[in-house]
């Protein structure tokens, strides 16, 4: 017998709609199957005018985050044999809507270019070669390194929901994996850019964004690291820099 998994899938196209709305598909399946898989079906035999994001469907790219029966997570990562008999799918949160799961993600981008996500190394290049670092200096980077701004985090984040301008997670655990990289000379400028009302102080520690995160990034310990450093940077300015 077939087994069935029944999909409660949110609809909503802002060009058309006056609400949101859920609509019910029953999928078949097998096991190794996904929720992206899941979609996939839908979309090709059920109803061609879902939406929603996904390229890898191996979980590198992070373009197919969504809400999960109450979970942000990937699509492409989320077994149907996991899952139990009905699965509700949303889109992620603090995002406009342009179709479905499909969100608009411009926001997310430009608080990601505000912390300046690119190294800024000096003007002391070295006499020959690329800028060296040791197996302890790399070691700094392992909790922000393996992020594939999918955006899960950013969406589970109850900051965001009630300030708009706040950078949000993503943003700033890529400002500490700059601000940590021993090749870097900027760490003055990385920590006024998320010094402000709307920066690292502002996060409440709450843990969602480390409960969601796919690739366990953490970066609720990437923006402690941040403010433990603003504090030391405003108490002694001659503090040791990056809290080695």
């Amino acid at each position: 017998m077939t087994q069935i998994k029944k999909f409660k899938v949110f609809r909503f196209d802002p060009d058309q709609d006056k609400k949101h709305r859920f609509d019910d598909f029953e999928v078949p399946f097998t096991p190794g199957m996904t929720v992206l898989d899941g979609l996939n079906y839908i979309q090709e035999n059920l109803d061609p005018t879902l939406a929603y994001r996904s390229s890898c469907r191996e979980g590198v790219c992070g373009s197919c985050a969504m809400h999960i029966n109450g979970k942000y997570g990937l699509a492409c990562e989320a077994q149907l044999t996991e899952l139990p008999e009905k699965i509700s799918v949303r889109p992620m949160a603090h995002l406009d809507i342009i179709k479905d799961m499909y969100v608009d993600m411009s926001e997310f981008w430009r608080k990601y270019k505000a912390v300046k996500p690119y190294l800024i190394p000096g003007d002391n290049p070295p006499a020959e070669g690329e800028r060296l670092q040791t197996p302890d200096e790399r070691a700094h980077l392992d909790t922000i390194i393996d992020c594939i701004l999918c955006g899960a985090c950013y969406a589970s984040c109850a900051v965001n929901g009630y300030d708009s301008e706040y950078l949000g997670p993503a943003a700033l655990a890529k400002a500490n994996r700059f601000f940590m990289d021993s090749r870097d000379a900027a760490d003055e400028e990385r920590l006024s850019l998320v010094a402000g009302e709307h920066g690292a102080m502002r996060c409440h520690t709450m843990f969602n964004c480390q409960e969601v995160c796919p690739k366990e990034v953490d970066p609720t310990s990437n923006i402690a690291n941040l403010k433990r450093n603003l504090v030391a940077s405003q108490l002694n300015p001659s503090f040791t820099k990056k809290g080695r």
